[in-house]
């Protein structure tokens, strides 16, 4: 493979040394950096980096060179969360949101995951594929290098198999890592809305030995909250999980203090992923521990629901991470440049925080963290390169214009 080297970058952020693999409490206001830099990747993967005055004499022979212009260079976006496998975007309810009508009442007149469910599963495995690969090309044009997508809008056998097989053709034709979760918890269908043991039987006793067969899922989530699936029966799909090896990362405290959060816990999850609703008891459980609370901004931003509380989580050495829960019903957004600019505004996070929630911490919650989410040599090389900026602060600060200029991938501009 040929080289690429990028040289005149005006600030080259998120040097954490490559044993670092998550950051908690005040190790996430750091960002180490380094001016006037360049950076040489080799075969996919960081070669070496430094200041411009220390370039190396002998680099390779076939080589690319990119000039940063001044601009700053950081690793790439990586997204832990997200549901991009969908048939049809919901519009009508965004509507019906702005008439005043709650996420509850929307789901009471048909709409929510079960509108999803329902288009989804009339929808073909090619149509999911394409629509599903035109979104990912668009969040990887805003910067994201590494994803995870959920199931979830199936709620049956063949369409969760349905929405992981094309999860897998992502993964197989994408150049950016990509995870997935089995979400198959997500809402009862209406054939199980009186019958809840049923439905947990048919992800227990033939869901989850099929999709294990066929590898289709790295992790399993489920929707733990009030209306959709309790504390119990949480912990109940947790534990047959793990009798697969699928690790949790779930969904929890979204509308309310649920217990989710310490159910995950329990259950050694990668992520418990929301926390919009948080009392002392959920952070107490999460705090100097390793699993990892995924905010998603982007969601409160859109449903008009309090944000997650960063601030007492991360003084509660809480490891913290973002993502943009892109979904059709309540985030129809995989920008994860807003996200950042979000983890300021709302938040109140540093920006150094947000960008190493962004990165580093991101790529943890998806145990990606050894080989994306910072800059380190031999990690992979995906990176973008931003117009000069006269600071860091000024990425989240200008909210709604992308300040990237360019997208590398594997060592390859895109």
């Amino acid at each position: 493979m040929s080289s690429l080297l990028i040289t005149h970058i005006g600030t080259l952020a998120g040097l954490h040394p490559k044993e670092t693999l998550l950051l908690k409490g005040k190790e996430m206001a750091s960002l180490p950096q380094l001016q006037n830099a360049w950076i040489l990747c080799k075969d996919g993967l960081i070669e070496d980096f430094g200041t411009m005055d220390q370039l190396p004499e002998q680099l390779p022979n076939e080589l690319e060179s990119v000039s940063a212009k001044g601009g700053f260079v950081l690793p790439s976006w990586c997204d832990s969360h997200s549901h991009i496998v969908f048939a049809a975007p919901r519009e009508e309810e965004f509507v019906m949101k702005i008439a005043g009508k709650s996420y509850e009442e929307i789901a009471a007149a048909g709409g929510g995951i079960l509108n999803s469910a329902g288009k989804l599963q009339k929808a073909t495995e090619e149509e999911l594929f394409e629509t599903a690969a035109l979104r990912l090309n668009d969040m990887i044009k805003q910067g994201t290098g590494a994803l995870e997508v959920k199931s979830g809008y199936g709620l049956s056998l063949e369409s969760e198999l349905k929405m992981l097989r094309v999860i897998r053709r992502l993964k197989e034709s994408f150049p950016i890592p990509i995870k997935a979760s089995f979400l198959a918890a997500h809402a009862f269908p209406l054939a199980y809305k009186n019958d809840h043991a049923g439905y947990i039987s048919l992800i227990i006793d033939e869901m989850l030995p099929q999709i294990a067969a066929e590898g289709l899922a790295d992790y399993m989530d489920a929707f733990c909250e009030q209306g959709f699936f309790s504390v119990e029966e949480t912990d109940q799909l947790l534990s047959a999980a793990a009798k697969y090896g699928l690790r949790p990362k779930i969904h929890a405290n979204q509308l309310s203090v649920s217990g989710g959060v310490q159910i995950g816990v329990k259950h050694q999850a990668v992520s418990v992923d929301h926390l919009e609703a948080t009392d002392e008891a959920a952070i107490a459980a999460l705090a100097d521990g390793q699993t990892i609370a995924t905010l998603l901004p982007s969601c409160s931003f859109y449903l008009g629901i309090p944000f997650a509380n960063a601030r007492a989580l991360i003084q509660s050495n809480v490891p913290v991470a973002l993502a943009t829960d892109y979904n059709p019903g309540s985030t129809p957004s995989g920008n994860m440049n807003f996200v950042v600019s979000l983890g300021c505004i709302k938040l109140k996070m540093l920006p150094e925080e947000a960008i190493n929630a962004c990165t580093l911490n991101g790529a943890a919650a998806m145990q990606l963290s050894e080989q994306t989410g910072s800059i380190a040599k031999g990690k992979r090389a995906n990176l973008l390169i931003t117009r000069p900026m006269s600071s860091l602060a000024y990425l989240p600060y200008s909210f709604g214009q992308s300040q990237i200029e360019t997208i590398i991938l594997n060592g390859k501009v895109q």
